[in-house]
């Protein structure tokens, strides 16, 4: 949940840093219960598209019934629902469209009382999260705002890419600018990767704490870009009212990639979009890695667990879902983990 003039004029700056080579700056957070924020009538979808003169790629997504879903599964208070949210926001806007089977894991690991945040998203579209204590919510801000900077803390932020090809997931790090998300990941962009993009994300959550609107933006130049083009960006971004706003006015994802371009225009010919969901992890997937990890601990261990309750139950700590493992399985699991 952003504040509109500072969210659309950092990311305007930082469309300009982009050609200076400064780094990237969005905004900040819009606390629960905004007066002016209504509840999303758009459907969840993530939208890429190039302007009309193919110099700026542009993402945007509306991932409302997402956040959402991911807060009803960790019940989460509200500010641990607007970290979160604005997590899975920055990881889809990341991770969607990359190549196939890619996933994209972002990790807050902040001295905050949030403790570890991760979000992860995958190339069409899946996103899940996790917080170490989905009840953290500090004391609003001096202005009546949902205080996530303090929540995440200071830190590292850690991006990790990973596909089946390679022997390790490529990762980098850097330290937690402000907690407020979306400033680190085009922190990270710029710092880790030397991409320069501007990236506003938010949710709204009104005062029966329930997500109301979620969604964002992500504004990428390429290196060729002219003047021109960034100069027609910054004549548009601070125009635009907050991306909360954007999808609380009932803004389709592809709306809001327009409205980011103005007068760029798009290229109808370079246009992906796709419907994003939470999690859940696949039954059989969840069901292999919760017994792989069960039978890491040891004969010892899964032995003494079984004795006393005659079966293992685990829970994802992604989707919430409790796998309930039989002693037979187990015997077979930890047969497989000590012949590798």
């Amino acid at each position: 949940m952003h504040i509109a003039m500072r969210a659309t004029t950092r990311c305007a700056r930082a469309l300009r840093s982009r050609a200076n080579r400064r780094r990237a700056r969005p905004s900040h957070a819009r606390g629960a219960g905004s007066a002016r924020t209504r509840a999303s009538t758009a459907a969840d979808e993530v939208y890429r598209v190039m302007s009309a003169n193919q110099e700026v790629a542009v993402v945007a997504v509306v991932g409302t019934s997402l956040v959402r879903e991911g807060a009803r599964r960790h019940e989460t208070a509200p500010t641990a629902t607007a970290a979160m949210g604005r997590s899975l926001m920055c990881a889809l806007l990341l991770g969607t469209f990359k190549g196939e089977d890619e996933t994209t894991q972002l990790t807050f690991a902040g001295d905050g009382p949030l403790g570890r945040l991760v979000a992860v998203s995958t190339h069409d579209g899946k996103a899940k999260g996790m917080v170490t204590n989905p009840k953290a919510d500090p004391p609003l801000r001096s202005d009546g705002k949902l205080n996530v900077g303090a929540a995440v803390g200071k830190g590292v932020l850690t991006v990790s890419r990973a596909h089946p090809s390679m022997k390790a997931p490529f990762s980098g790090s850097v330290a937690i600018r402000t907690g407020e998300i979306a400033e680190d990941v085009a922190g990270y962009l710029s710092e880790s990767e030397q991409v320069g993009a501007a990236i506003a994300v938010g949710v709204s959550i009104n005062r029966e704490c329930e997500v109301i609107a979620a969604g964002g933006f992500m504004v990428q130049i390429l290196p060729f870009a002219s003047d021109e083009t960034i100069e027609a960006l910054e004549r548009t971004i601070p125009a635009l009212p907050s991306s909360t706003e954007l999808v609380s006015e009932g803004l389709t994802a592809e709306q809001i990639a327009q409205r980011v371009l103005g007068e760029l225009g798009e290229n109808r010919e370079l246009v992906t979009r796709m419907t994003p969901e939470y999690g859940p992890c696949e039954p059989n997937d969840l069901r292999e890695r919760m017994l792989r990890a069960v039978a890491s601990l040891g004969k010892e261990e899964v032995d003494k667990i079984l004795a006393e309750d005659g079966q293992v139950e685990i829970t994802c700590e992604f989707c919430k879902t409790t796998t309930v493992l039989k002693e037979d399985e187990l015997t077979l699991a930890q047969t497989e983990v000590e012949m590798k």
